[in-house]
């Protein structure tokens, strides 16, 4: 039996997980944590902690599981550079997954948009639009950051090609730069597409999410693979053997 720690409980991927938890054989649910509890406290009894709480928090509880050596799931996102690291200063000494979604089907998106990108080569422009909620505080998503890391990679470019929107007279699209494009409104759980436009053709690879759960049962999975591994950093792409 694994057990987990939900960091966030109250929030709606919080919530969402205890409810996906009950229909998961093997695992249970033994604190729920947020604002004004102690995780110090309830750590002692879990295998693992999955944190959907705040990024500005995610540090002291990768802290507190290198402590005691218990696993982490980051769902969390929005962390700035100087909070990711203190975050990865534990990877040596706990086993760490972190994903910037980790639905199936959006991490076969990350697969397909390296080999898109890969395969269609510097001939297409690139251009990535995501649309959630009118509640969600970061933009670009987590997820958009992570399909901008891949494009990037592949092309073998730095992160100050990517161009968050256009206004006034900008300009000829350049060849370098990769569009990075957020939109919210409404209750919108999460689309997210990669355009390729070329001379005569365009190629999109879309993932649109109709609810949370996806999100909730994939890092469920993730808490359950992510006890007893050495430690590390791991990404979903690891729990799903995409890698």
């Amino acid at each position: 039996m694994t057990k987990v720690i939900i960091h966030g409980s109250k929030g709606r991927m919080g919530q969402m997980l205890i409810a996906c938890a009950e229909h998961i054989e093997g695992l249970e649910v033994v604190g729920e944590v947020d604002e004004g509890d102690d995780l110090a406290t309830a750590i002692v009894d879990c295998d693992a902690v999955i944190d959907f709480s705040f990024h500005e928090v995610t540090a002291n509880a990768a802290a507190l599981c290198a402590k005691h050596k218990k696993g982490l799931v980051i769902g969390t996102t929005g962390h700035t550079d100087e909070e990711k690291e203190s975050v990865l200063e534990h990877k040596e000494t706990i086993p760490i997954v972190w994903a910037s979604n980790y639905s199936t089907g959006v991490n076969t998106l990350f697969w397909l948009t390296r080999k898109a990108t890969e395969i269609l080569g510097p001939d297409f422009d690139l251009e990535v639009v995501e649309m959630h909620h009118r509640h969600k505080v970061d933009a670009p998503s987590g997820t958009a950051a992570t399909l901008g890391e891949i494009l990037l990679e592949v092309r073998n470019q730095q992160k100050d090609s990517l161009r968050h929107g256009r206004e006034g007279i900008v300009g000829a699209r350049t060849d370098e730069e990769i569009g990075m494009h957020s939109l919210r409104g409404g209750d919108v759980v999460g689309d997210h597409t990669v355009i390729y436009a070329g001379a005569g053709e365009r190629l999109e690879l879309t993932h649109k999410a109709a609810s949370r759960e996806t999100f909730a049962n994939g890092a469920l999975r993730a808490a359950q693979w992510v006890t007893g591994k050495e430690p590390g950093l791991y990404s979903m792409q690891d729990v799903l053997g995409l890698e």
